[in-house]
């Protein structure tokens, strides 16, 4: 078992934009097949460039805020209480296009 509490957690960077925030509850090797289970914040105006991930899947929740996602370059609204699951391989990109945080909390299983 782990327990966690979210405002225990160190915050750092994520690896796609250095100004974009993110809380890891739960890393690779700690759950059977999950690779990350994090909460990322996104300031007004922030992206997470496209990129895809050939050994898993991602699962996005929107807990707060409004964005974009684009998906193989098909582009969709988010707000709050999306959910959106992009397979391996496929091309996502995530943006903040709003005046507030766009917080997401996210996970990645392993294909």
């Amino acid at each position: 078992m782990k327990f966690l509490r979210l405002d225990d957690i160190a915050e750092e960077s994520v690896s796609h934009n250095p100004q974009v925030k993110k809380r890891v509850m739960l890393r690779k090797g700690d759950v059977p097949h999950l690779t990350v289970f994090a909460r990322a914040v996104f300031p007004p105006g922030e992206i997470a460039v496209s990129h895809a991930h050939a050994d898993m899947s991602e699962v996005f929740f929107v807990e707060s805020g409004k964005g974009h996602i684009s998906v193989n370059g098909k582009e969709y609204s988010l707000e709050k209480a999306s959910c959106v699951a992009v397979l391996p391989g496929e091309a996502h990109e995530l943006a903040n296009s709003s005046k507030e945080d766009l917080v997401i909390v996210y996970f990645g299983i392993s294909a």
